[in-house]
């Protein structure tokens, strides 16, 4: 299976759980409402801060050294013993710190926490197993057996009647049953396990001291905000704040199913010193790294409101917070493919320094920020911060590699989606004077449907490069495509 086609059964696989999770967060937003919810986000948000200190740079370190294929067993067991100890030590200051843990999440949750926390930390060293041994299309499917069995399982504790409760022990189901198939895979995989001696160990903290950074900075995209939130507003913001989170991350997957899918491979063609292979890969990646999130701006700005009706009336009014959060993520979407080239060409010494000044910008705009102008202050923080990082990442790749930037492809892209955009609108008008109002969820499958299908048609007439993509990566030939 070539890169482009891992690619999309990565990305197709992402897409099906994300669906699973968009469907689930529905009925689950309309049963238990904004604040059950906001309390479920700030637990997870906080095991998404604790899962940092559980693995300190080592899921990255554990993807990259296993991908250089030399001594992968050895490299496994030492990459597991290690999460699994760091599991350990937090458990244990989770359990001195229960009275101040509780008073902040507002209820007695520091068990769901530890249960949450171990889930997401199997399942980051299982899926950077996977990752190492190239079965990126694996990993994919098993996130959609996890998003979709948590999902179930979810909804099902909830028609029991379990609630809050329910919300934390379908996370932790779905998450156990993808675990142990991952687990199934990488046994597989490894051609022979042997007890690894200290230099594996030093040769994970010698990656790890520097790529620890970058889960610090995917985790504080995605949850500095919330948990800043959690001091100023109500739980009732935060959990119609986190949904429009979950709508704008979703248009990132494509650009993350490229990083994941090129990361071994990148860093197997650096290792062979093949530079010319890297550069083409990189330029690829850069060239479709928005190719949803272009359209996905100009969607959101139009149909923002209409999609966030669909899981309750209250939650329309974080509209507005949706476009901004969809811009945040385009932006990370060309800073994920940077930093994905700097740590699989081994330098994360300079991915650390992109990562920290991310960091730093996220925290000091978010606190700077949320006190004065609320939730919309989070949003901007998250897209100045990102933005300011990722002309440092673009900076620093450019003195150590060649490329181009194929800003041709990016107009391309934006021609489309704005072609998109007046079609859209236009449909949109023509809907509103009928009054269809309350067939709102079939209304918005069509619009989304109708842009997204126009975006593509557009973009394929007008960008060569992508005719010869799409191409080269059915499994059939299409006489239409040969003819453009």
């Amino acid at each position: 299976m070539n890169l482009g086609q891992t690619s999309v059964v990565y990305f197709i696989s992402r897409i099906v759980a994300t669906a699973f999770g968009f469907l689930s967060t529905i009925y689950l937003a309309r049963i238990l409402g904004a604040d059950v919810l906001g309390v479920y986000y700030l637990v997870v948000g906080l095991v998404a801060w604790l899962s940092i200190v559980g693995h300190v740079g080592f899921s990255k370190a554990i993807s990259k050294r296993i991908s250089e294929g030399v001594e992968q067993g050895e490299f496994v067991a030492a990459g597991a013993f290690i999460i699994a100890v760091m599991f350990g030590i937090i458990t244990l200051g989770l359990l001195v710190a229960r009275p101040y843990v509780n008073d902040y999440i507002g209820t007695s949750a520091t068990v769901y926490v530890a249960l949450v926390l171990f889930a997401t930390l199997a399942n980051s060293t299982t899926s950077s197993m996977l990752t190492g041994f190239g079965l990126v299309h694996v990993d994919g499917v098993l996130t959609t057996v996890k998003i979709g069995l948590r999902s179930l399982f979810q909804i099902g504790a909830v028609m029991l009647g379990f609630k809050l409760t329910g919300l934390f022990l379908g996370y932790l189901g779905g998450y156990l049953v993808a675990i142990g198939i991952g687990l199934y895979f990488v046994v597989r995989g490894v051609e022979r396990f042997s007890l690894p001696s200290r230099r594996h160990f030093e040769s994970l903290a010698g990656y790890a001291k520097f790529s620890w950074i970058g889960n610090l900075r995917s985790k504080m995209f995605s949850f500095t905000d919330i948990l800043v939130l959690g001091f100023f507003v109500p739980s009732s913001l935060i959990g119609i704040y986190s949904i429009a989170w979950n709508i704008s991350e979703f248009l990132i997957i494509f650009s993350g199913s490229i990083s994941t899918t090129l990361f071994p491979k990148i860093s197997e063609l650096s290792a062979n010193e093949e530079v010319g292979a890297v550069r083409n890969l990189v330029e690829d990646s850069l060239a479709y790294a928005g190719l949803f999130l272009v359209p996905g701006i100009v969607g959101g700005a139009i149909l923002g409101r209409r999609i966030l009706r669909i899981y309750g009336g209250e939650f329309t009014q974080g509209a507005t917070i949706l476009v901004i959060l969809i811009v945040a993520n385009f932006v990370m979407s060309y800073q994920n493919q940077i930093l994905n080239t700097l740590d699989a060409i081994n330098r994360p010494d300079l991915s650390f320094r992109v990562n920290g000044l991310f960091a730093v910008a996220n925290l000091v705009l978010n606190v700077a920020l949320i006190p004065t102008f609320g939730w919309r202050g989070a949003a901007v923080a998250t897209t100045l911060s990102v933005a300011v990082s990722l002309l440092l990442g673009y900076y620093y790749l450019d003195t150590v590699m060649t490329f181009s930037v194929p800003y041709a492809e990016f107009s391309r892209q934006w021609a489309a989606a704005l072609v998109m955009g007046v079609i859209v609108y236009q449909g949109l008008q023509f809907e509103r004077s009928l009054g269809l109002l309350s067939q709102n969820f079939v209304i918005v499958l069509v619009f989304v449907g109708l842009g997204a299908g126009v975006y593509f048609a557009v973009y394929l007439l007008l960008s060569d490069r992508f005719q010869r993509t799409v191409s080269d990566n059915l499994p059939f030939e299409v006489p239409l495509l040969s003819k453009l």
